[in-house]
């Protein structure tokens, strides 16, 4: 008898596929509960329990091409080389014209997949997901940290090409950053109409899962309370997926698993990403 991996959703797109699911295990910088490399392996098995449709969406992946490409073999320890690595990654899947879904993994993951995009699609804007600001420039003397990682992101696309949503938490030194270059908005669809107006190019979208209410989603490092829920989050892809824009590539990421018993924030990261990938034009 034959056991094969967990793929996401049972989706079975070949090499051709112009999206793929790619799984990253690394939380190496986690600065409060690690656990997160466990995610998309987490993401996997509860994906097998959702149905492919999503009727808030109004789109199904029943029979979508999307390829499962695995998870990527991280070096655990060495935060530069794994960075190194998941951009060489994502930059070969680009060269063969797909579009990366990927499943974290800590956020700082999403530094080398923005990178990547940015080189091909020219004016690309990130829109970001998360109970934190992320914009710290370093994390106790460390530049590169899942605390820094937007920080990074707009030292690369500038903080004008960068729009946040659902942040709750941060030093007053990040929110009068945000305040001064007006990259804060409400996790509405309202807050990502009007996001989407200052801007014409390609999104790329990252998800933290810590932007849910901790009673939605329990399994994550570092929850905070006073965040949004399912029906909020799906409001605001609907709007996105209305907008006709581009999605160069998305992410999610912080699921840890081991403070879930329950599964169900696996859960939700699952249909997290199962409406990303309708998001960024996967039908059946």
């Amino acid at each position: 008898m034959k056991i094969l991996p967990p793929v996401f959703l049972e989706l079975r797109g070949d090499a051709g596929a112009p999206l793929a699911v790619l799984g990253l295990p690394y939380d190496g910088t986690c600065s409060y509960r690690p656990g997160s490399r466990f995610g998309p392996r987490a993401i996997r098995d509860a994906s097998w329990g959702l149905e492919t449709y999503s009727p808030e969406l109004d789109g199904d992946l029943q029979g979508s091409m999307v390829a499962d490409l695995g998870d990527l073999d991280l070096p655990f320890g060495n935060t530069e080389r794994a960075l190194g690595e998941i951009g060489a990654a994502a930059r070969e899947v680009a060269a063969l014209g797909k579009r990366l879904l990927c499943l974290g993994g800590e956020h700082l993951v999403t530094l080398p997949l923005a990178e990547a995009c940015r080189e091909v699609h020219e004016g690309l804007v990130l829109l970001h997901f998360d109970a934190h600001s992320d914009l710290r420039e370093d994390y106790l003397g460390e530049r590169l940290s899942h605390a820094s990682v937007i920080r990074r992101c707009v030292d690369r696309l500038g903080p004008d090409r960068v729009c946040q949503f659902g942040v709750r938490s941060g030093t007053r030194h990040e929110f009068d950053w945000m305040r001064e270059h007006g990259t804060l908005y409400p996790a509405t669809g309202e807050g990502v109409r009007r996001a989407l107006a200052r801007f014409d190019g390609p999104v790329y979208l990252s998800v933290d899962l810590d932007v849910f209410d901790p009673s939605v989603v329990p399994g994550t490092g570092t929850p905070e309370p006073g965040g949004i829920d399912y029906r909020r989050f799906v409001e605001c892809m609907a709007e996105l997926l209305t907008s006709g824009r581009a999605i160069a590539g998305a992410d999610v990421v912080e699921l840890s698993p081991p403070y879930d018993p329950s599964g169900i924030s696996a859960v939700l990261g699952a249909k997290v990403a199962r409406d990303l990938l309708i998001v960024m034009g996967a039908r059946g």
